[in-house]
């Protein structure tokens, strides 16, 4: 990087510690309500719940896992964040309405009232540990990783300043991560295009014409494979994208838990009336339609150029060419200036993802751990003190362990994706069993907490002891490489969700026949009318979405 670069980058550093400290000071009630602290309750505008849901949702793992997932299988990789769009406006319709109806500020609360302590203290624990040994430490690592690539620093210098950045910002509380990640999402859209912009010109240049639709054209024609949404079982990808399941399947499942039953995304609506959240809510599905054009058409690019002779050794990783080094290796040709404007929107996209993931391991410890069990007498400044300590000490255990974990980041996005997909279905069937049926009760929802993990792996391990050829006729089994059988994950997902379903009516038939009397939510179906702009906005997204998938099926 050149010292301009660095310059740029200054700036976008200098604007957002700026604007933190300046929100930060505007209203010192952030220093002693936890509920502030936490939430910033009743405080964050429409505008800012919607940029700061997409800014901690984007991270490296989009910008250089998911652009190699691009380059590798092209345009159905989209689904995630398209098919997320249509998931957002559900969670605002239904989700939402339940949990501000009953006060629900943490996920574990949630189980707690509807189910009971154990399920609430166990799935609290076992959050914690998913968000810091896997979540926070992958987003550290994966980030530090592609920054050091493109700025040339080391690899730890990196992640020791992402780590601060991060604590910085999150110190403020969700008030100075909600205003701040406005200014993360103008930086990590406008540097997103601006990438988008060069790839599409370099491929325009390398058949001798110019102009970004040109290039968009030239890259449908030669290679067209890499523009259909829904995959043939023909196809080499076809395991992780299997067909129509993007369409009626398990990704659904995906995307409904994470979206709608995950701390570290419901947060920053919880803390805000229900037209404000679900307005938030639609503005991020709007964001979620442009993403594919920042971090999948880039690696559509490169695809194309690497098949005209371009990058011909720097994708080898290991004599193999490694999809995801496609992201850095075009942000290693934008001009000076605009390569520091890039550095800025990849930095700002992991910082944003660091300081949500941060607060949420910080919520569930302090309110739900600390509070409730290690020191109930705790008054509200104790509490807030402590999240902060919480928020320093996770930070410091990514940065010790991130190095011992081998963290691959060859087809990182799909491999995060796959094994999120263990837990998943067994979290989703508790959520929504305890929303809309009242009758499910504590020993069905512990059921679905283990029993989904355990059909997951009998699921995944299933193909070395048993031949399933025979499902490949019906589209639920694909041969891998080495001639095994296996299940595709997200039709895995979608299998176990309905074997956690058909347990948990079971169970909770069973317990109701012995006098068990669940502890049913107050869901009021009023609340799931919404507003006329909230419903013409939610016709836009699904009519560009029909529209997207009819052209690119």
């Amino acid at each position: 990087m050149h010292v301009v670069d660095y310059i740029v980058f200054l700036i976008y550093f200098v604007i957002v510690a700026g604007y933190g400290l300046w929100i930060y000071n505007r209203k010192k009630k952030a220093n002693e309500d936890s509920k502030d602290y936490f939430l910033a309750e009743g405080s964050l505008t429409w505008w800012a719940i919607g940029a700061s849901l997409i800014a901690s949702n984007i991270s490296a793992e989009q910008f250089i896992g998911m652009s190699g997932s691009g380059f590798k299988m092209g345009l159905a990789i989209a689904s995630y964040e398209w098919m997320a769009a249509a998931t957002l406006i559900i969670v605002a319709v239904f989700f939402m309405p339940v949990y501000l109806k009953n006060k629900i500020y943490t996920m574990p609360q949630f189980l707690q009232q509807r189910y009971n302590g154990t399920v609430a203290m166990i799935m609290a624990v076992f959050w914690l540990l998913l968000y810091v040994v896997v979540n926070l430490t992958s987003i550290l690592y994966l980030g530090a990783l592609a920054i050091s690539s493109i700025s040339g620093n080391d690899l730890t210098l990196c992640m020791y300043g992402l780590a601060i950045f991060a604590v910085v910002i999150t110190l403020g509380g969700m008030k100075v991560i909600g205003y701040t990640d406005i200014i993360q999402v103008f930086f990590l859209i406008l540097g997103g295009l601006v990438t988008t912009y060069l790839a599409l010109n370099l491929v325009s240049e390398k058949f001798g014409t110019t102009g970004v639709f040109n290039g968009f054209n030239l890259m449908m024609s030669h290679a067209g494979d890499h523009f259909h949404m829904i995959l043939k079982r023909d196809n080499p990808s076809y395991l992780d994208l299997p067909g129509l399941t993007v369409l009626i399947g398990g990704l659904w499942i995906a995307n409904l838990n994470y979206w709608g039953c995950n701390q570290y995304i419901t947060q920053r609506a919880l803390g805000a009336d229900l037209p404000t959240a679900r307005s938030g809510i639609l503005f991020a599905s709007f964001l979620k339609l442009l993403m594919p054009v920042i971090v999948v058409i880039p690696g559509i690019a490169a695809y194309v150029l690497h098949q005209q002779g371009s990058f011909s050794t720097e994708l080898l990783q290991n004599g193999e060419v490694n999809p995801d080094k496609a992201y850095p290796l075009l942000l290693n040709l934008l001009p000076i200036g605009l390569k520091g404007l890039a550095f800025a929107a990849l930095t700002a996209a992991v910082v944003a993802s660091l300081a949500g993931k941060a607060n949420s391991i910080a919520t569930i410890f302090t309110l739900d751990i600390y509070k409730k069990k290690l020191n109930p007498e705790a008054n509200e400044q104790r509490i807030v003190t402590v999240g902060k300590i919480t928020v320093v000490v996770a930070m410091l255990i990514a940065i010790i362990i991130a190095p011992l974990m081998g963290i691959d980041k060859k087809g990182g996005f799909q491999y995060i994706q796959e094994y999120t997909g263990f837990v998943s279905p067994g979290i989703f069937a508790m959520f929504i069993m305890g929303f809309f049926w009242k009758k499910t009760t504590s020993n069905a929802a512990l059921f679905a907490t283990v029993g989904g993990f355990v059909f997951s792996l009998f699921l995944k391990f299933l193909p070395t002891h048993a031949d399933l050829s025979g499902l490949a006729n019906i589209g639920f089994a694909k041969a891998t490489d080495a001639g095994v059988f296996e299940i595709p994950f997200l039709d895995r997902m979608g299998i176990v969700f309905g074997l956690c379903v058909i347990g948990m009516v079971i169970i909770s038939f069973i317990d109701n026949a012995r006098g068990v009397k669940p502890n049913g939510l107050e869901v009021d179906t009023s609340l799931f009318r919404v507003s006329n702009t909230f419903l013409v906005g939610s016709v836009i997204v699904l009519g560009i979405l029909a529209a997207l998938y009819t052209v690119f099926w």
